[in-house]
């Protein structure tokens, strides 16, 4: 009843109507609505056709809802409705995109159950999709069932086979034999294949192959493209060839080719690594005045660079700058602050970024917790170390509630910092709570004789006449415990 309210359809619908209605719609369960609404009107002679269950299926499909969309090929051959290979392949991308490449080869097993013969087209699709997702051996046999199958040899398809050699040094000849057999099957290499086997050997650290491979790709008259250059980029940090990775950005622009963000990120990196910073910094602002958004990892390789140069203010200044932009920095990346914080005695400005990133909903998590639990201990520890105590317990107390467990040390110095300070009742709160969830210190027989001697303290003060009007004082509290720590 629903769907049939929802549109009032005119006499002569149509699906193209239909198509462009769906494709207006931006959710998705209305946009299958609006489809069964013109399905009921297959008594007033309408029909879908290829082209409006071909949109809802990639709709469906792009939502990662798929079993809606396999449902909805069974509704197509229902209709005894034509296919076409692009609908299949929309849900193949679909599942390679959530890296479930083997639900991609069954709906591709799938097209002649529903007699649609795959092309050349579809087999090169699939075969992309498990060399991009690290099933070589899978990929291999579906590359040998595709020249049983007759398929031809294609540039494109050159340059998956070439792709998956690509992934170790021991494969690594093998793609050269194919770059090299490519001419034999009336394939000329292009950027791709140039950009392929640069980047291959630029992660096995093959810097000196890599660029006698750039200068022949230009020498070819085969322009490189971004990606090339950025992998190339990449590899020269990786060798610690910094200026030279300076000198191929300023090449790039000299060729009219605009760096991304990938590119500044990679020379970032190298810069950071090898003890730059500050020019990692200017390129950052060269990057920002080009209009390039810099991404998490962006932010993230200078923080971590900063921090190792010890240079915190610098590295808070690009957190600031990170939050701005509205990229929220995780728990890993504020702990790289926080312990350069720390390390530099900053205990105060440690505990106001913590209670920041946990009111920002940055919280433990499964994944986050031992990043936390560090995070927490260091910065109660400098504050007990630099007696700021009332904000140690406050931060001892929130580490409690969110079960985040505390060290030893951490216990140790708390208990210690109000003993020194006459706060008994928050030291023998402490040291029951650490004997409650099972730490015990090397020191054992030390820490339980004090936690006896707190507990007589506190039975005497229980027990005391005049504990009403000599308990406030803080005098009286120092003297007894001061007392009863000499028996």
């Amino acid at each position: 009843m629903g769907s049939k309210a929802l549109i009032k359809w005119s006499k002569n619908i149509t699906a193209s109507q239909v198509e462009q209605l769906i494709r207006a719609e931006k959710d998705i369960q209305k946009a299958i609505l609006i489809f069964n609404s013109a399905t009921a009107e297959y008594a007033n002679g309408f029909k879908h056709d290829l082209n409006t269950f071909g949109l809802i299926i990639s709709r469906l499909a792009d939502a990662n809802q798929f079993r809606l969309a396999e449902q909805f090929l069974n509704r197509m051959k229902e209709d005894k409705c034509n296919f076409s290979e692009d609908i299949f392949l929309s849900i193949c991308r679909a599942y390679g995109k959530v890296h479930k490449p083997l639900d991609a080869l069954r709906v591709f097993q799938k097209m002649k159950e529903f007699q649609c013969e795959p092309t050349q087209k579809s087999y090169i699709t699939v075969f992309a999709i498990l060399v991009g997702e690290n099933q070589l051996k899978l990929a291999h046999r579906f590359y040998h069932h595709m020249k049983e199958k007759g398929i031809p040899h294609s540039v494109a398809l050159l340059n998956i086979l070439i792709k998956a050699f690509c992934r170790s040094s021991g494969t690594l000849e093998a793609a050269f034999r194919v770059f090299k057999k490519m001419p034999e099957y009336g394939c000329i290499p292009d950027s791709y294949t140039y950009g392929t086997l640069i980047s291959g050997l630029c992660k096995l650290g093959k810097i000196s192959e890599a660029k006698e491979l750039f200068k022949e790709m230009s020498a070819k008259g085969c322009s490189p493209t971004v990606i090339t250059y950025s992998s190339l980029i990449h590899g020269l940090c990786l060798s610690n060839s910094l200026d030279e990775a300076m000198d191929l950005l300023a090449e790039m622009r000299t060729n009219g080719i605009e760096p991304n963000v990938v590119t500044y990120s990679s020379l970032m990196d190298g810069l950071c690594k090898g003890g730059r910073s500050s020019q990692a910094m200017d390129l950052l602002d060269k990057m920002v005045s080009e209009r390039h958004s810099p991404n998490r990892i962006t932010y993230s390789t200078l923080i971590d660079g900063l921090c190792r140069e010890e240079k915190i203010w610098e590295a808070l200044e690009i957190l600031d700058r990170m939050k701005l932009q509205g990229c929220k920095p995780d728990a890993g990346l504020h702990s790289k602050v926080i312990n350069g914080l720390c390390g530099n005695h900053k205990f105060q400005e440690a505990a106001n970024l913590l209670d920041e990133m946990i009111l920002s909903g940055n919280s433990p998590n499964r994944v986050t917790r031992s990043v936390h639990v560090k995070m927490h201990n260091i910065v109660v520890q400098g504050l007990c170390t630099d007696n700021f105590l009332d904000r140690a317990f406050l931060m001892y107390l929130r580490m409690r509630s969110q079960g985040i467990s505390t060290d030893p040390e951490t216990f140790r110095l708390l208990v210690f910092c109000f003993c020194k300070k006459g706060d008994i009742f928050k030291a023998a709160r402490i040291v029951n709570e650490m004997v409650h969830e099972g730490c015990v210190p090397d020191e054992v027989d030390i820490l339980v004789q004090e936690q006896a001697k707190l507990s007589v303290a506190i039975s005497i003060l229980d027990t005391c006449p005049l504990k009403k009007t000599c308990w406030k004082s803080s005098t009286f509290q120092y003297e007894l415990l001061t007392l009863v720590l000499k028996l």
